[in-house]
């Protein structure tokens, strides 16, 4: 058997020769590519989109960060880093610099003006969707297709999501958020985490039970959504209403399109992005909020003067998303503070098979082919020349704008339907005088003031991506709610 024992070794020898040559000449096809830009550098040698490092990233440089000083691998080679380094690598470096990675070479840009040129020239800089194939699990939807496919795609969810839906989202959301308090507050504290999406070859008998657990709400999902699809199908043949639902709305904008709808497989696509969108996203970016707020009283009681004055005693179900939705301005200001810190879904452009133009301080560059284009949210969203000297800092007032009386104030920016989930769940929760705030350590004598600067400690440390960005591991300083 000695023979298979050497086999093996050269192969293990052979494919790891290869690596290391494969990576070299990654790097230097990518930095060649890259100093033609003309601006600063840096280098990883795993590429970001390395689904084997994505598992094992943390792990492996929280080792090296011990026994190495600090260098562009422990800086920047692992998920969230952006987070982490906030505007600190484009004060050193400026509003444009290139990571080269073997890949792809990764360009970060903290110019708002040049950001607000890159989305709106769509067809010069795509969305990269090679990041996002993963929620192809169901099937092609809106958040995958590029060109044709996603402006139809785009169409029939425009049919399904407008303003005439969110006195609907309103109600819903009022309904959901009063079943959350009402719970929260029969409990002595709360903790939340969160749970990752299903893939298809992890049904195994021999992998964790975890795993096959996910499989299993794979195959129960997309059995639900068929038997929805086909109720659905069959209702329309016979010409016969049903309730207003998503896939209702989905079914039948694709048959009125005809060919320009939607398959089957793309509905159920879309279904899953819509679920998983609509609860992640709002979910992280929720539990987010809620820790800030435990450490935050003065903006609790901020809050509550805005809720008190909109919506007085009157009982849940006499709240009107038409008349009180607008005026809960604070609310919002609280969910647009919290995403500006912590974006759950930051959205990757490219440069597809076209060098492209870009003007950064007055100066044309010229962008590579096939080059990912991060918008640097981390930094643009906290550099102190747009945002003042405590751009670091959670402050829900910077965004509203005081007015000569109690409900003069104005938002700095717009407002938008999209929101009134989070606006009529801050409502609720914050109505009647609920506060929330941190479960003390009382083995440690811990004061109030010391359990509030844990909580703020735990959002900056541990804090990361995994699917989303996300607390890790709020289940470590859990909150408890009290009448104020």
């Amino acid at each position: 058997m000695a023979w298979v024992t050497s086999l093996l070794a050269a192969a293990a020898l052979l494919l790891m020769g290869y690596l290391v040559v494969s990576t070299a000449f990654g790097l230097l096809r990518n930095y060649a590519a890259a100093h033609t830009i003309g601006v600063p550098i840096r280098f990883i040698p795993i590429s970001p989109l390395n689904p084997f490092w994505v598992l094992v990233d943390r792990k492996v440089l929280g080792f090296l960060r011990r026994i190495l000083p600090d260098n562009s691998l422990t800086r920047y080679n692992w998920r969230g880093w952006e987070v982490k380094d906030r505007y600190r690598s484009h004060q050193e470096m400026g509003d444009i610099w290139v990571l080269v990675a073997p890949f792809k070479n990764w360009i970060y840009v903290n110019d708002p003006q040049a950001l607000s040129v890159i989305f709106r020239r769509g067809n010069d800089f795509p969305r990269a969707v090679l990041v996002t194939m993963i929620l192809d699990v169901f099937g092609p939807n809106i958040s995958t297709a590029e060109g044709q496919a996603w402006k139809t795609q785009r169409k029939i969810a425009f049919h399904c999501f407008n303003e005439s839906n969110n006195d609907i989202v309103w109600q819903e959301s009022i309904t959901l958020a009063r079943d959350m308090l009402s719970y929260w507050t029969s409990k002595p504290s709360i903790d939340t985490a969160a749970t990752d999406m299903p893939t298809n070859f992890i049904a195994q008998p021999w992998l964790p039970k975890k795993l096959r657990d996910i499989h299993a709400a794979y195959v129960s999902f997309r059995s639900y959504m068929t038997d929805l699809y086909e109720e659905e199908k069959a209702m329309f043949a016979e010409g016969r209403a049903t309730d207003s639902n998503l896939m209702r709305s989905m079914f039948r904008a694709s048959q009125e399109a005809g060919r320009g709808g939607l398959t089957e497989t793309e509905i159920y696509g879309n279904m899953f992005v819509f679920n998983f969108a609509g609860h992640d996203t709002t979910a992280h970016t929720f539990t987010f909020a809620m820790y800030f707020l435990a450490a935050h009283p003065e903006v609790q009681d901020w809050l509550a003067v805005e809720i008190s004055n909109v919506l007085g005693n009157r009982k849940a179900e006499e709240w009107n998303y038409r008349a009180d939705f607008p005026r809960l301005k604070r609310c919002l200001a609280v969910m647009y503070e919290t995403i500006r810190l912590y974006v759950p879904v930051p959205v990757l452009k490219r440069t597809a098979d076209k060098a492209q133009s870009l003007v950064i301080g007055g100066k044309t560059l010229i962008l590579p082919v096939e080059t990912m284009i991060a918008p640097s949210y981390g930094a643009v969203h906290t550099d102190p020349r747009f945002w003042g000297h405590d751009a670091l800092k959670w402050g829900p007032k910077r965004f509203v704008v005081a007015g000569a009386g109690k409900e003069d104030e104005e938002l700095r920016i717009p407002v938008r339907g999209a929101f009134v989930e989070f606006v009529a769940t801050m409502a609720v929760l914050f109505h009647g005088g609920w506060r929330v705030e941190p479960v003390l350590d009382t083995r440690a004598g811990e004061s109030l003031d010391q359990g509030r600067k844990r909580v703020l400690d735990l959002i900056e440390n541990d804090s990361g991506s995994v699917l989303l960005l996300q607390m890790l591991h709020p289940e470590r300083a859990p909150l408890k709610w009290r009448k104020g």
